[in-house]
């Protein structure tokens, strides 16, 4: 059986808002945003993509955190007939997305405005082609380890949702992040590392457009680390592990 659905114990994620939305913005926010914000159905239903997307998508890409939204359109513009589920709390952030959404007449992307792991519970078993998490807060003190989004717990919900051969990708600029998510998705069992070499992890893949993150490390002179895991096969008798 796929992970319970349990309302999580602490928030995963920072502050909601920023600066006030400008006029425009504001109603950008308040038109654009219900038609696409997901809300979930109650447990133990599962989330019906048919009828969220309108259709059945040819595949299902998740972005967890999509900042301002830039990576997440440049995958939706690239792959119309996917469905694409982004997860972010900011509201500036969603902001931004809709406005690219808006400008590049993008209709296969929608929105989860809370926790994602509430969302990775309510998604379909095995129906998650790829996984995005690209320059999460690195909470880089050890007492705010427990608020990465990358932890046992997130990642058996990650392993259920995604089938088998599944992507997930994960990027960062804080090394001690870095270590930590591949010491946790070694002892899942359900995550295997691709890399063969240091530039399978030292260089972005081509279909993996630039967020504005990895743009400020760089500018900054940090070293950039790209990690790609293949979701394992399934254990006999051992869904979702």
């Amino acid at each position: 059986m796929a992970p319970a659905r349990v309302e999580p114990a602490r928030l995963l994620y920072g502050r909601k808002r920023g600066r006030k939305l400008r006029q425009g913005q504001q109603a950008l926010l308040d038109s654009a945003l219900p038609e696409i914000r997901i809300d979930l159905p109650p447990p133990p239903a599962r989330l019906d993509l048919a009828r969220l997307f309108g259709r059945k998508p040819a595949d299902l890409w998740l972005e967890i955190g999509f900042g301002a939204g830039e990576h997440l359109a440049q995958q939706a513009a690239a792959h119309p007939d996917f469905g694409f589920i982004g997860c972010e709390p900011y509201v500036n952030g969603i902001v931004g997305l809709l406005a690219r959404m808006r400008d590049q007449n993008l209709s296969n992307i929608r929105v989860f405005t809370d926790d994602a792991r509430l969302l990775l519970a309510a998604l379909p078993p095995d129906s998650v082609g790829r996984c995005f998490i690209l320059f999460p807060d690195p909470w880089p003190k050890s007492r705010h380890h427990k608020r990465r989004i990358v932890q046992p717990a997130t990642l058996a919900l990650l392993a259920a949702a995604m089938r088998e051969g599944a992507e997930l990708r994960f990027a960062s600029d804080e090394a001690s992040y870095v270590r930590w998510t591949l010491a946790h998705a070694g002892k899942s069992g359900a995550f295997r590392w691709l890399a063969r070499t240091a530039a399978d992890w030292r260089a972005r893949p081509a279909d993996w457009p630039e967020t504005r993150y990895e743009a400020k490390a760089k500018r900054a002179g940090k070293t950039r680390y790209f990690l790609r895991f293949a979701r394992a096969p399934r254990g006999p008798g051992k869904p979702g592990t």
